[in-house]
């Protein structure tokens, strides 16, 4: 048992001494089996003292039998956001409950060994990430609390065995969670789901005062006065003796008061001027109605599938074809299969672009690799972590394998475009709720030093490959114009950042929605001005 304990405390240790869990599901599927070799490990110390560690026993029979389950299809079990939040939470803080429990031996190797191996867990940091992430996709994709609750999520069928549901203990810690980040409209959903589960009966060591605690502050901090006082009143008939509830009830009857007080004042008031409110309000529904609308909802419709959609006439002129790249001696037996996406910006797809063997081949050099994914600060023009990414990735150079290199080279072959110049290989694996909010591939003008390092010029064209099929979720969006590319495992779009002149095209303004469901695989080549003969060659045009 030492020597197995040795092993593992050398693998977690090769493995794990990174950090930000959540921002990728392919180092998460690790943590499964970590935990199932706890769990195996654990069952030994039990048979030991069976009668004493009974309550344990029963801990570890639930967690080997859910490991179990998600062991067989380690990807496609985290691809559900609350399996993978779920995951976080019982490493972080159930393991160190159970520690607890069984501290009264410490002579034991299991518990030994588990306190040493926790410096290796998911920290509070990947627990509030994951509970963010799950936040996220519950405003971008409009999810209701009860939705994501009972693991009904869009693109998760029926009777699959990694839909999960969330305890009353789960929606409590998402309610805590957005509490402390002052977050109250959060609070107020996972409250009131963690209250509705109670009061339908779940068994839990969370009681209805505590919940209702938080909940009625929520809503108070949200200005819904005489919800928090009903609220309240309910709190005092459980627990008539509850100092704050007690002290609330008073503050809230009070404000109420006041509140109808100024109300009734600012009516009589009103009367005198409600010919001249109507047509002041009448005019600034006109002013709003020709607003834009806010990138930030554009984008959240977009990633449902919403929003702007090509009209008859554009989308009669985007075509599928074979390509051979004007005959290029390398793609003449075998052209290529492209696909027009979208007209302007010109985005095409290129469909069986990268084998099953290939895809394979990269995640499996870039996974031990993957770190947490940077950005370019536009003011110091260096690499920088950010919330609007959450992902991770590794870099890949040609000359670390023939697989790289005969993917750069095909990259060429497709484009036309010099691959010497271009940034190498870049992997990316998305989290839970795993994103890239809009943002530019080019340097704009404000930034004159965003690749100065490079020495290369700024980005002329983006290549991007899809190494996995995502079940919900995941669409490359373009916010201005409105374009949805949906992830398509083996193909690969292409779009040009620059115009013929050099300047920026800011239409091609991009984003990668949150993966709602399913595990998103990409990797991505950016090619720079530098040695190139600026042109069109692989069938992009301005179309008009």
């Amino acid at each position: 048992m030492v020597r197995c304990w040795f092993l593992l405390s050398l693998f977690i240790h090769t493995l794990y001494a990174h950090s930000d869990f959540f921002t990728s599901i392919g180092q998460m599927t690790d943590l499964l089996y970590t935990e199932k070799d706890l769990v195996t490990s654990l069952k030994e110390y039990i048979r030991q003292e069976e009668n004493r560690l009974e309550q344990v026993k029963q801990w570890a029979d639930k967690v080997d039998s859910l490991t179990n389950t998600a062991t067989q299809d380690p990807e496609g079990y985290l691809g559900h956001p609350v399996n993978a939040f779920k995951l976080m939470k019982r490493l972080n803080s159930e393991w160190a409950g159970l520690e607890s429990l069984v501290l009264k031996d410490t002579t034991n190797g299991f518990i030994s060994n588990l306190t040493t191996q926790r410096q290796f867990f998911p920290t509070d940091e990947d627990q509030t990430g994951a509970a963010k992430a799950l936040l996220r996709l519950q405003d971008t994709y409009q999810l209701s609390a009860n939705t994501i609750s009972t693991g009904d999520l869009p693109g998760v069928k029926s009777g699959v065995v990694h839909k999960s549901r969330m305890t009353v203990e789960d929606c409590f810690e998402l309610g805590k969670i957005a509490y402390s980040e002052a977050d109250y409209y959060h609070t107020e959903l996972w409250m009131a789901q963690a209250l509705t589960q109670l009061d339908e009966g779940e068994e839990s060591i969370i009681d209805k005062v505590t919940v209702m605690d938080y909940l009625s502050y929520a809503i108070y901090q949200q200005e819904e006065l005489e919800q928090a006082l009903e609220l309240t009143k309910r709190m005092l008939n459980l627990d008539p003796n509850h100092l704050r509830a007690n002290g609330n009830l008073k503050y809230f009857e009070f404000q109420l008061e006041k509140q109808r007080k100024a109300e009734e004042e600012k009516k009589g008031k009103e009367v005198k001027k409600s010919e001249e409110k109507l047509l002041d309000k009448r005019d600034a529904q006109r002013k709003r109605s020709k607003d834009p609308l806010p990138e930030r909802k554009k984008y959240e419709m977009l990633c449902r599938g919403e929003g702007v959609k090509l009209t008859p006439r554009r989308q009669s002129r985007l075509f599928c074809r074979y390509f051979d790249n004007n005959r290029n001696p390398q793609l003449l037996l075998a052209p290529v299969k492209m696909e027009d996406e979208w007209d302007r910006p010109h985005i095409v797809r290129y469909h069986d672009i990268i084998s099953e063997s290939e895809i394979e081949k990269v995640k499996e050099i870039a996974k031990p690799r993957l770190r947490r994914a940077t950005v370019h600060d536009p003011i110091t023009g260096k690499l920088t972590t950010a919330q609007y990414r959450v992902s991770k990735s590794a870099w890949l150079s040609a000359y670390e394998h023939s697989t790289i290199e005969r993917i750069n080279q095909r990259i060429e072959d497709v484009t036309g475009l010099e691959m010497d110049t271009a940034e190498e290989l870049q992997v990316a694996n998305y989290g839970v709720g795993g994103q890239y909010e809009p943002h530019f591939d080019f340097g704009r003008k404000d930034e004159p030093d965003a690749f100065k390092e490079l020495g290369t010029g700024n980005r002329i064209a983006t290549w991007l490959f899809y190494m996995s099929d995502v079940s919900a979720g995941g669409a490359t969006v373009f916010t201005d114009v409105g374009a949805s590319v949906w992830p398509k495992k083996g193909t690969a779009v292409f779009w040009y950042n620059l115009f013929a002149s050099g300047e920026g095209d800011y239409s091609t303004r991009h984003a990668a929605c949150p993966v709602l469901v399913g595990n998103k695989w990409v990797s991505n080549k950016w090619i720079h001005e530098r040695g190139q003969e600026f042109r069109r060659p692989c069938g992009l045009t301005e179309m008009e």
